[in-house]
């Protein structure tokens, strides 16, 4: 007799392939088309932190985006915590990874006129906590992230390492089953970087991460990695 299946993964990518049209579009009148990702496959489990690796245009941010909610393949599928985001309007899949899906940028993409609590507490004004709650769930992570006393400070008063660290606290703020981060430590100096890898791998059990990075040492700091090159897997 054989024992229990293993729990599906958070993440599964089937045979994903994304094309662009040069006008920018998923296709051309002509059929001309640039092949971003190539029938692309990959399983993320729970407690998994997994690398993406590749040159510049092999399609890391692409497939990313992907995973994310943020484009929709052209063929395949993706499946996220057990829904097949394709298959879901615009309007649903925003919702969708609202709720289980947290970014991290290598831009940080904070909002500069909001402080880095508020920063931290977006997502959850966008899913209608309550207010206290909001800023009690903030200042919890900015303490997880070692920034309790920034809390009040705007982005340009900050560090590029502590922003980065704030956007990590935000992309966990509604605590997502899946974190995505796209060269979380391009821009930072090693000891930093070191810091903020350390963050996205103390919170990885039970999660999903999935790290692209072109730097080895953060890509060796994964429990294994992919490795893509010209939108297909090595």
């Amino acid at each position: 007799m054989t024992g229990p299946s293993s729990p599906r993964p958070l993440v599964v990518c089937t045979e994903v392939t994304r094309r662009y049209g040069s006008d920018g579009g998923p296709f051309t009148a002509d059929g001309r088309t640039v092949t971003a990702l190539d029938s692309v496959s990959l399983d993320v489990a729970g407690g998994e932190v997994v690398g993406v690796a590749g040159p510049s245009g092999s399609g890391k941010s692409t497939l990313l985006h992907l995973l994310a909610g943020l484009d929709t393949p052209t063929r395949g599928e993706i499946e996220v915590c057990g829904t097949t985001v394709g298959a879901l309007s615009r309007r649903r899949r925003t919702a969708f990874r609202r709720e289980n899906v947290g970014m991290v940028f290598q831009r940080f993409h904070l909002l500069p006129a909001l402080t880095a609590r508020e920063n931290v507490a977006l997502p959850l004004v966008q899913a209608g906590v309550a207010r206290s709650d909001r800023r009690s769930r903030a200042s919890e992570l900015l303490a997880a992230v070692g920034l309790d006393d920034r809390g009040s400070h705007y982005p340009s008063a900050l560090s590029g390492g502590e922003q980065q660290r704030v956007a990590i606290a935000r992309a966990l703020a509604a605590d997502p089953a899946v974190v995505i981060a796209d060269e979380p430590t391009g821009e930072l100096d090693r000891e930093t970087g070191e810091r903020v890898l350390d963050l996205l791998t103390d919170v990885s059990d039970g999660r999903a991460i999935v790290v692209a990075s072109h730097d080895e040492y953060t890509l060796g700091r994964t429990d294994r990695v992919v490795r893509l090159r010209d939108g297909a897997r090595q």
